[in-house]
C-alpha cells in the first residue's frame, strides 16, 4: 500500500493560516475514511478531524472546530487540512491516516503513520 506523505507544515505567526496536504502514490485513497492528528512535544497524538470516503461527513475536535477545515479531492487523490486563525497551542506534526472501515477519531497503532508535517506557530 502506498505510504501517506503529509506536505505544507511551516512557520506561521499566531492569527495567520495554513493548508495541510495528505496524498499517497500507488493507494486510491477514495477507498479510505481519512483523519489528521497532531501531536505537540511531550503530549500524546490527538485527534483533529475527520472525513468520510467521499467527503459528505466530516469531524472536527472542538478545540479546532471553527477554525480548521478538513477536505477531500478525490480526483487528486489528496485529503486536506485549512487551519485559520492558529495559535501557539496548534503547535505539533500533524499526520494524516486512511482507515477502510470508520472514521479515525483515535490514535491507533494500527494506522501506518507517516512522516508528518511540522507545523509552528508563534506568538
Amino acid at each position: 500500500q502506498g505510504q501517506l506523505v503529509e506536505s505544507g507544515g511551516g512557520l506561521v505567526q499566531a492569527g495567520g493560516s495554513l493548508r495541510l496536504s495528505c496524498t499517497a502514490s500507488g493507494r486510491d485513497l477514495s477507498n479510505y475514511a481519512m483523519g489528521w492528528f497532531r501531536q505537540a512535544p511531550g503530549k500524546d497524538r490527538e485527534f483533529v478531524a475527520t472525513i468520510s470516503d467521499t467527503g459528505r461527513t466530516s469531524h472536527h475536535s472542538p478545540s479546532v472546530k471553527d477554525r480548521f477545515t478538513m477536505s477531500r479531492d478525490n480526483a487528486k487523490n489528496t485529503v486536506y487540512l485549512q487551519m485559520n486563525s492558529l495559535k501557539p497551542e496548534d503547535t505539533g506534526v500533524y499526520y494524516c491516516v486512511a482507515d477502510r472501515l470508520d472514521l479515525p477519531r483515535q490514535s491507533s497503532d494500527s494506522y501506518s503513520w507517516g512522516q508528518g508535517t511540522q507545523v509552528t506557530v508563534s506568538s
